[in-house]
């Protein structure tokens, strides 16, 4: 992993005014991230997650128990749609929202998406202490991870841009992302502030 790449299928210049997606495993750092750039770019910030959950009334873990994860990924599709036919906003997605088709293209036509990319034994380090993850119920938690890494990092892989999500301050990651956002040929209408 070298840091920082642009998809070669993705258009490497986003028009002004377009929303930025984090996408990538659970617990690479999202929302930590997400949120930190939101402040850099003088955007609103939201978690797809939390807007699930205030939707259904209940956490993630509970909708996952209750409906299934099929019922979970339509209201996760529902609220990233309505997300960013809003202004926009940074917003960080749950680990297998990228890889539903009709949000991919949804993305892909109002938004940046950005790929948070970390190492396994750094992902099984963060995500040790987590018992709100219904995809960690199923298995050891490394196989698991392992398991979604295969399938979804060819996926993740379509974003327009990707960055390492390393065993660093999170400001660290931030100020990397927003230096290549602040770097590209056409910029975002969006603040410059450090």
């Amino acid at each position: 992993m070298n840091g920082q790449s642009l998809s070669v299928d993705s258009p490497p210049v986003p028009p002004a005014g377009r929303s930025i997606a984090l996408v990538g495993m659970m617990g690479v750092g999202k929302s930590n991230i997400g949120r930190r750039l939101a402040t850099r770019l003088g955007l609103p910030f939201h978690d797809t997650d939390i807007e699930i959950e205030r939707e259904a009334g209940c956490s993630v873990a509970d909708l996952f128990s209750r409906d299934g994860e099929a019922e979970f990924r339509r209201r996760e599709r529902r609220v990233i749609r309505r997300l960013l036919a809003g202004v926009p906003m940074v917003m960080a997605t749950g680990g297998g929202a990228f890889m539903d088709t009709e949000t991919r293209l949804v993305m892909r036509d109002r938004a940046v998406s950005i790929w948070l990319r970390c190492e396994l034994p750094l992902l099984l380090r963060r995500l040790a202490a987590c018992t709100d993850r219904p995809l960690l119920r199923s298995g050891d938690p490394a196989e698991v991870l392992q398991r979604l890494m295969t399938l979804r990092h060819p996926i993740y892989a379509e974003a327009d841009l990707a960055f390492d999500s390393m065993d660093e301050d999170p400001d660290a990651t931030t100020a990397r992302v927003h230096a290549a956002l602040r770097s590209l040929p056409v910029r975002l209408a969006v603040s410059s502030q450090a």
